[in-house]
């Protein structure tokens, strides 16, 4: 999917002046500020063309509705996310979460990310935009931090690269899942020491030192 706060060029077949990016982060910016003052039941698409000083017009040539305007506005925030390389798997993972929960703690990323999967529950649609929009896009952190850490010979390379996507949509899920949680549901510290005995969790995983599930659980 593209990525409208980039998009500064018309779509195929349609004439007209390129859309404005500066226009656009405009847009989304005041949809987070309306998320976070109203929450999503009283938000509304004249809501966020007023704060952002465009016409309705404006608004609706680049969004059909509140719900893909919302997952673009969330969207934006999570391509911030960078993973630049720390020298170490361990470091590049415990930089990433560090960096995940700090955009967490923002009022903007934290309502509106909360907004957009209550109301997913009800709204298969809405779902599947969350799915292409935030969580592919950013499996791309998992892809390059795994390809950085083969390279250096830190992880394996997959016998079976079938396994590949698998593997990627498993690491994403964990690390998500726990921040998500805990800083969101828990609403506990994601503090560089519980980011740490995380990393040496998940670093256990990964490395292949799995047991017999039948077995007793490792000592960690």
């Amino acid at each position: 999917m593209r990525n409208p706060s980039s998009d500064t060029s018309c779509p195929p077949g349609r004439t007209g002046r390129p859309r404005s990016a500066t226009a656009d982060a405009a847009i989304l910016a005041a949809t987070r500020d309306a998320l976070v003052e109203l929450g999503w039941s009283k938000l509304t698409m004249g809501d966020v063309s007023a704060r952002a000083g465009v016409a309705k017009t404006t608004l609706y040539r680049r969004w059909s509705g509140k719900n893909e305007l919302v997952v673009d506005a969330v969207a934006e925030l999570f391509d911030s996310l960078e993973l630049p390389d720390r020298g170490s798997l361990e470091g590049d993972i415990e930089y990433v979460v560090l960096q995940f929960a700090a955009l967490l703690r923002r009022p903007e990323a934290r309502t509106a990310l909360m907004a957009v999967v209550a109301e997913s529950t009800r709204d298969e649609a809405l779902r599947d935009r969350i799915r292409s929009a935030i969580v592919d896009r950013q499996k791309r952190l998992v892809v390059l931090g795994r390809e950085r850490a083969q390279a250096r010979g830190e992880l394996p390379y997959e016998e079976d690269e079938s396994l590949t996507s698998h593997t990627t949509d498993l690491i994403f899920d964990v690390i998500a899942g726990t921040v998500v949680h805990r800083a969101l549901v828990s609403s506990e510290p994601v503090d560089e020491l519980w980011v740490a005995t995380f990393t040496a969790l998940l670093m256990y995983g990964l490395r292949g030192s799995a047991v017999d599930p039948s077995g007793p659980a490792p000592a960690v």
